[in-house]
């Protein structure tokens, strides 16, 4: 995704330009933006409301996944004082963020949005008007002409889109979007470098997968065979079907469904507990019992269960499973476990309340 699709009659080279030496997220997200009121059938665009679909495609990156766009980035503060102003969940829906930015008259919203109005409109612009030094009434009023084929005009409330490159940019929507994320996801790969999966957290899934696969093919294996577990959280004994499989370490930071990060727990423990950080010197050996207890009992009884095959990234090879030492073994899990809570907390995560 390093090159936009060509087109012999725009200055394709002068739009690749606009993402070379970003400090921010902005044009990023300006661009998306624009893609997609385009894809609604606008050419003249509001700019409220592409600032209000830029804080909407970051909010869901910045409130739930916690991720960090670098410190000369202002969405991180624009989000939490929006969410402070506005009453908007942190896993709101997008259309109802982006309605709810475009039709608020509370000043502090107003004054959050503006703040990305002197920050992305012109110098998005700025590689046409390469003679113009960051003077933002003078690239106003050079674009009001499309001067150089520059992608829009601009003045005080609107976005123009320059009719030459409306065809372009509604016929490669997709290609444009995706070659804008997967800059974006450079991007933030670099300000999060010890971060795992950068690119599913750039959007908020459409879904989470159900547990009821690791539920029924893996822990009731284990249950049923070695008897009630213990729920590390609440010390309460679960049964089959009497238990809530939990996320040892946040799925909001981990993202995904790995079975050596799965254990059973109370259900109303799991509830309350959320996105929230385990201590790991109270929790850790409890937990490292449960998953000991399970492996071992599941390669026992059932050898050819394809989720021990997550187990790999612990244990790269499970035949020596049963020769290693109880020590060695917890080794393993903390080498794995530790950092993954440490880099969590670095990163925004909080810890359950004691």
């Amino acid at each position: 995704m390093n090159n936009l699709p060509a087109d012999k009659a725009l200055p394709i080279h002068i739009l690749s330009s606009c993402f070379k030496n970003t400090v921010a997220t902005y044009k990023f997200y300006w661009f998306i933006s624009i893609i997609e009121s385009i894809e609604k059938g606008n050419h003249v665009i509001d700019k409220q409301s592409l600032f209000a679909r830029m804080v909407a495609n970051a909010w869901y990156t910045v409130n739930y996944f916690n991720l960090s766009f670098g410190v000369q980035d202002q969405f991180q503060n624009a989000i939490k004082q929006i969410i402070e102003a506005e009453g908007l969940a942190v896993d709101e829906k997008k259309d109802k963020i982006v309605y709810k930015l475009i039709s608020s008259e509370r000043r502090e919203t107003i004054k959050t949005l503006r703040h990305f109005d002197g920050e992305v409109p012109y110098r998005f612009l700025s590689p046409w008007f390469s003679n113009i030094k960051g003077y933002k009434q003078e690239i106003y009023k050079s674009s009001q002409s499309f001067t150089n084929d520059c992608l829009y005009a601009v003045d005080k409330h609107s976005v123009i889109i320059n009719p030459k490159w409306i065809s372009y940019l509604t016929e490669n929507s997709g290609i444009l979007k995706a070659f804008c994320y997967w800059h974006l996801c450079l991007y933030v790969q670099k300000r999060n470098p010890n971060v795992p999966d950068i690119a599913n957290k750039l959007f908020k899934p459409p879904h989470r997968n159900s547990l009821l696969k690791p539920r029924k093919e893996f822990w009731d294996i284990v249950i049923e065979k070695t008897g009630p577990v213990k729920c590390i959280y609440t010390k309460n004994l679960l049964h089959v079907n009497e238990y809530a499989v939990d996320h040892f370490v946040p799925f909001a930071f981990v993202s995904h469904d790995l079975i050596w990060n799965l254990i059973p727990s109370d259900k109303s423990f799991n509830c309350s507990k959320s996105d929230k950080l385990p201590i790991f010197d109270k929790y850790f050996d409890d937990y490292f019992e449960l998953q000991e207890l399970a492996i071992k009992a599941v390669f026992r009884y059932s050898p050819k269960n394809k989720l021990l095959l997550d187990y790999l990234t612990i244990l790269p090879d499970l035949s020596v499973l049963n020769s290693l030492s109880k020590e060695d073994l917890k080794n393993r899990f903390k080498d794995n476990i530790y950092p993954l809570i440490t880099i969590a907390a670095n990163n925004g995560f909080g810890y359950m309340i004691e």
